[in-house]
């Protein structure tokens, strides 16, 4: 049987699509809400289009293959497939200190067999990426849905410079192996730059890198070899990667972050919306 998750309906377009194995993601957009009764969310929803704030569904079309999502996220699946929990009593323990220490879901539900899974609608941006044999470290409530070949678990900082001072936690999630990987994200794809490491080192002042290789070294140090050069330069400490992969770095997630700040205090000038982490001027 063919499915097709946009069905009859006429204001969606997909706006990314992948398939591996037995598995098809398609990453669908509503151009438009016009179900609204209510002026007030009417003159919301009209902005928000503008700004490219649009409700998003990730349509799974799984062929005699399986995949992982995070709880809550299932919205409809039609055909023969079976949904488990992914709860077993030799891995109970640790999907509970999973998700406790990640603040993921401990059970993660599992879909296996052939049919189409639609997930829930978001305002996120949805990244949809395909793993090849490799370790992949994202933050914390990215992870939306992976395929079967690839494993979901916490993966712990290295080092205490990184836990303590890094901004991300003690521990991230960590995807590895071979599949189709969905990340839910702040910023849109276009707004974040991959950068490849070759031996090299990135110095980083915050915590927008939101992927990275597994493989590389994270670390926390101050931003020049001394304190007073630090301390001089305004930057203090920085979030150092080195060695060899890929680091993604959305620089706008800390406008986003400022604005909403400075709207909640209700301030409106342009020293509200200073970005410097360093409050040098």
């Amino acid at each position: 049987m063919v499915y097709n998750a946009i069905g009859t309906r006429e204001n969606i377009k997909i706006i990314d699509s992948a398939s591996h194995g037995g598995v098809k993601i398609d990453i669908m957009e509503y151009q438009k809400l016009m179900g609204s009764t209510n002026t007030q969310a009417a003159m919301d929803l009209y902005f928000m289009e503008k700004q490219n704030i649009r409700v998003r569904q990730a349509a799974v079309y799984i062929e005699n293959d399986m995949v992982t999502v995070q709880p809550g996220a299932m919205s409809y699946f039609q055909g023969p497939l079976e949904m488990v929990s992914g709860l077993t009593p030799g891995n109970a323990l640790g999907r509970l200190f999973s998700g406790a220490v990640t603040g993921e879901g401990a059970a993660q539900p599992e879909y296996k067999g052939s049919g189409m899974l639609v997930l829930e609608p978001t305002f996120n941006h949805l990244l949809l990426l395909q793993l090849d044999r490799e370790e992949i470290i994202v933050d914390k409530g990215m992870f939306y849905c992976a395929q079967g070949g690839v494993t979901v678990k916490p993966s712990m900082q290295r080092n205490i410079s990184s836990a303590l001072a890094g901004g991300e936690g003690l521990f991230q999630i960590s995807l590895s192996g071979t599949g189709l990987v969905i990340l839910e994200c702040p910023v849109p794809s276009c707004e974040i730059d991959v950068i490849e490491l070759q031996n090299d080192t990135l110095r980083v002042d915050g915590n927008f890198a939101v992927l990275r290789s597994a493989g590389l070294d994270f670390t926390v140090e101050r931003s020049a070899k001394t304190l007073l050069g630090s301390a001089a330069s305004g930057e203090g400490l920085v979030n150092v990667y080195r060695g060899t992969g890929s680091v993604w770095l959305a620089p706008t997630i800390k406008v986003y972050h400022t604005i909403s700040a400075a709207r909640a205090a209700g301030l409106t000038g342009t020293k509200a919306l200073n970005m410097n982490t360093s409050n040098s001027r």
